[in-house]
């Protein structure tokens, strides 16, 4: 039995790629079946490699098979959820396809959270298993120990990092992530009520699996929300909607046996492990895998490894170059580089191209819709461009208010309806309700994203659902201030946001990180002198506020919405003060 994604209802743009269909058969079966199969057709070749060691695609099967009779042993049963909490690695790729084969369902954990964030996922999904590395096992542990009786975790099963690495390592290559980040070994974790097993013991006296049961439909990972705007959600999604997403890759990027990918980008997050990881092994690409950006490690890989997919995020690309040694850097094996998640400046992109002859490709995509939604073709990417709506993927954009569809060129609410889309919120049938909408009997999930479509078929993005700064009854769009502030030869990076003005209603103020170059030469006169130049009257920042840095999420997107909050802050203490009687 296949399932079949829409076609969409208009006509797909002239740019769409030639060798694309417009649609895919995914079939229904579990991502472990695609696993396995791969292990099946070439076992002995190499499918992943980290740091110095290679990993047999039939390695990685047989210890996943080992891992899922364990679970199994530990009590783990069909749709039970099993928390993965731990950086990249292989134990990552062998835990993850270990709790499929289960039958089980993953629940993927950003590695930075600490035990206060923790307890909301043990908890909220109902898990009594974790898999975690033992540097921060112990968070795992302490979050578990602090919940009710009878909501914490039973049992935890935990690696050292250095696991993973040769027995004799050669760190001339990675000597930052050496000594600054990989552990050697960890005592094991501990707290009342929770038994403990390490990884490797565990597996010696693993019983084999029982007969794998999952089907296309079953659910397989619940991954969270940000939670940036209340308690992390967890999004329902099935085997069926992340195959489909990885599916496309293979036509869509040029992906197939014999290449190899890069995933330095979190494989927690939605982006690195679809299009990332379940991608590359549904297409036979070998994966090259790192632990955490390092730009000089990364380069490093690409030239040794011959690279020729890199999913990544605009930061990774604005840091490399931002170094002073581009010179050195080879990229030509790279077909491939591109990503989401913020906006690629238009001089960055102008320098990427000049400098190493590659055009990046942007994409867009959420983690309710298993990463892509809308990405630019490979032979034509537009900068500043979401993209055309992936393959199968309907995609309007309705007017936030009325939830009328709106003309070409008006900006609203971007909405979409694919394959790829996921069933729901877990156990929040008003929250899941509320995130989508019937339009002429097809069913849209609501992004909260405000975007607009040109005639050619191409979505870009005007920014977030109530960014917007309302400037004197002007409306400014941030993320149109942040790329003409990227034009500015001493900004690395920057972030907009509101001030409160009690004439204008609200001003502009830009939170700006210079390059290396200009630090102590650029001032922020200078720089608002330079936006009033180039910007509108009611759109130039009226505020530069120079920072080491911005704070962003382990995936690196900006957390505008917290360095907003904390500007609220100081505008209601400053307004307070103001009005205060003397």
């Amino acid at each position: 039995m296949t399932q079949a994604s829409p076609a969409s209802p208009t006509s797909r743009p002239a740019d769409w790629p030639a060798h694309v269909p417009h649609q895919i058969e995914v079939p229904n079966e579990s991502l472990w079946q695609g696993f396995a199969a791969r292990a099946a057709a070439t076992p002995d070749a190499v499918g992943l490699h980290f740091l110095g060691r290679d990993y047999s695609w039939a390695a990685l099967v047989q210890e996943a098979e080992q891992l899922a009779g364990a679970l199994q042993a530990l009590g783990v049963q069909r749709g039970d959820r099993v928390l993965l909490f731990m950086q990249n690695c292989p134990q990552y790729v062998v835990g993850f396809h270990a709790v499929l084969r289960a039958g089980a369902v993953v629940v993927p954990v950003n590695p930075m959270n600490k035990a206060d964030e923790l307890g909301h996922y043990i908890h909220d999904a109902q898990a009594k298993v974790a898999l975690a590395s033992s540097d921060i096992a112990q968070e795992l542990a302490q979050a578990s120990a602090g919940l009710p009786a009878g909501q914490g975790l039973q049992h935890l099963v935990w690696f050292d990092l250095a696991d993973g690495l040769p027995e004799t390592p050669d760190t001339s290559d990675w000597p930052s992530l050496w000594q600054h980040w990989l552990p050697t070994r960890h005592a094991a974790p501990h707290a009342a009520g929770l038994r403990t097993h390490r990884w490797a013991e565990l597996l010696a006296q693993a019983p084999a699996p029982l007969p794998l049961q999952a089907s296309g439909e079953d659910l397989a990972l619940l991954p969270y929300t940000s939670g940036t705007t209340g308690a992390a959600k967890g999004c329902l999604h099935t085997h069926a909607t992340l195959l489909h997403n990885a599916m496309g890759a293979g036509p869509w990027l040029g992906m197939g046996p014999g290449d190899v990918t890069l995933i330095v980008v979190p494989m927690f997050h939605i982006t690195g492990l679809v299009m990332g990881m379940l991608a590359s092994i549904r297409h036979g690409c070998r994966i090259v895998l790192l632990p955490r950006w390092d730009r000089r490690v990364a380069v490093r890989a690409i030239s040794a490894h011959g690279v020729t997919h890199w999913p990544n995020i605009p930061t990774m690309v604005i840091d490399l170059l931002g170094s002073d040694d581009l010179n050195q850097y080879r990229l030509n094996s790279l077909r491939y580089i591109g990503g989401g998640g913020a906006p690629m400046p238009d001089a960055v992109a102008a320098r990427l191209q000049e400098v190493f002859g590659l055009r990046y490709v942007e994409g867009y995509g959420l983690t309710e819709t298993a990463a892509p939604t809308h990405i630019n073709p490979m032979h034509a990417p537009r900068r500043h461009c979401l993209g055309m709506p992936w393959v199968g993927t309907r995609a309007l954009v309705i007017d936030p208010e009325t939830l009328q569809p709106l003309p070409v060129g008006e900006p609203g609410e971007i909405v979409v309806n694919g394959p790829q889309v996921f069933h729901g919120y877990w156990q929040q049938p008003q929250a899941t309700a509320e995130a989508f909408i019937e339009i002429d009997g097809v069913r849209y999930f609501r992004t909260g994203d405000i975007g607009r479509q040109d005639a050619d078929g191409f979505f870009f993005m005007a920014d977030r659902l109530k960014r917007m700064i309302n400037a004197s009854g002007f409306k400014v769009w941030p993320a149109e201030v942040e790329a003409m502030l990227h034009k500015h030869p001493a900004i690395k990076e920057s972030c907009v946001i509101a001030t409160r003005d009690p004439y204008r209603g609200e001003s502009v103020k830009a939170l700006v990180v210079l390059r290396d170059s200009h630090r102590g030469q650029a001032t922020a006169d200078d720089l608002i002198a330079w936006a009033r130049e180039h910007m509108a009257a009611y759109k130039y920042p009226r505020e530069v506020e120079l920072v080491d840095e911005l704070p962003r999420t382990a995936t690196g997107k900006v957390l505008w919405r917290q360095a907003q909050a904390e500007q609220d802050q100081r505008d209601a203490a400053r307004l307070a003060a103001a009005s205060a009687p003397r």
